[in-house]
């Protein structure tokens, strides 16, 4: 049973700055996030895209965000569950949730804060019938280790940041041979990375196919090959041990929607004056929530785990009186 004072379920942004903002009320934090790393669509979809609305940032990348906000995070040494969803959640007889995972690992904790973005991300599925029968038998939709590619033949399909950065990264002494398959001339990546992999398809480093996409997958209880067809109707069978479909992933709220929450459209309704949800002790924060006038920024999110750690405090200390100290005096550690 892993113990907490705040468990965060979503190890976003607005997860992320919430470990911070805790940490100054001394309140310890636990964060469960079904992807493999911290940083939720910001390090998953799209880690080089440039974000503006951050204050004091006229620009900053989508990853360096989620790396200072670890380590701004990183004085209140927070815990994690990754690679794990939330499933179920019960309430003991002293008002304490326990949470567990589809991997069967128990958390507990006086206070829930959803910070699941828009849900529990699933991978966008290609319509080829045979996928069921080959998923984790050479087709992966998330690079988990990349050591496991060692020496091995990859294709990896898709036209946006994620399949542009892996195919730069296994390509890089890893892989025996990566080739990128894109159904189109035009790539939804940041330049820098369109770049790099059309260089190194031009130095012969990796081959690859445009305007082109995978129609099937044949193997002997694992991928040897798949099956390339062309714009013009062309197909050919290219033999690999490993087929990446990386087409981006569908945000579901997931189990969370049967926790006995109020929802509202796919979203969790919350009460503005400090984000709570209708059962005590459980909030929601970032764009996993609604209310009246709200707006899916992470700014908002950020806004939004503030007040509602104060809220939160209450709960977990109630006899306690917090007074609201300023950082630009305490610094840090002087909470």
């Amino acid at each position: 049973m892993i113990k907490s004072d705040i468990l965060i379920i979503g190890a976003g942004p607005a997860g992320l700055f919430t470990v911070f903002e805790a940490g100054l009320l001394k309140l310890r934090c636990h964060l469960i996030d079904a992807l493999p790393q911290p940083g939720g669509q910001c390090s998953e979809i799209y880690p080089k895209k440039p974000i503006y609305d951050i204050p004091g940032f006229p620009e900053v990348l989508a990853g360096d965000l989620i790396d200072n906000l670890m380590k701004q995070a990183e004085p209140f040494k927070p815990t994690f569950t990754l690679g794990e969803s939330a499933e179920t959640i019960e309430e003991d007889s002293e008002g304490n949730y326990i949470v567990t995972t589809d991997a069967g690992t128990k958390h507990m904790a006086p206070v829930v804060v959803i910070a699941g973005g828009l849900g529990v991300f699933t991978p966008r599925k290609p319509p080829i019938a045979e996928l069921p029968q080959f998923e984790d038998k050479g087709v992966e939709y998330i690079v988990r280790d990349p050591e496991f590619y060692r020496g091995k033949k990859v294709v990896i399909s898709g036209g946006g940041d994620s399949a542009l950065d892996w195919t730069y990264f296994l390509a890089n002494g890893i892989a025996d041979r990566v080739t990128m398959v894109h159904r189109s001339q035009s790539f939804k990546a940041h330049p820098d990375s369109v770049q790099k992999v059309l260089d190194m398809a031009e130095a012969g480093t990796i081959d690859l196919i445009m305007d082109s996409e995978v129609v099937g997958i044949s193997g002997n209880g694992h991928v040897e090959s798949v099956l390339i067809k062309s714009k013009s109707g062309d197909e050919k069978h290219l033999p690999t041990q490993h087929w990446i479909p990386l087409f981006g992933l569908t945000p579901k709220l997931g189990p969370i929607a049967d926790w006995g929450l109020e929802i509202e459209k796919s979203a969790i309704k919350v009460n503005t004056v400090d984000y709570s949800t209708n059962r005590p002790g459980i909030y929601a924060i970032g764009d996993v929530n609604t209310y009246e006038g709200k707006l899916k920024l992470i700014l908002c999110g950020f806004h939004e785990g503030t007040i509602m750690i104060q809220s939160a405090f209450k709960r977990v200390y109630p006899d306690k009186k917090n007074v609201l100290k300023y950082t630009t005096v305490q610094g840090i550690h002087g909470f």
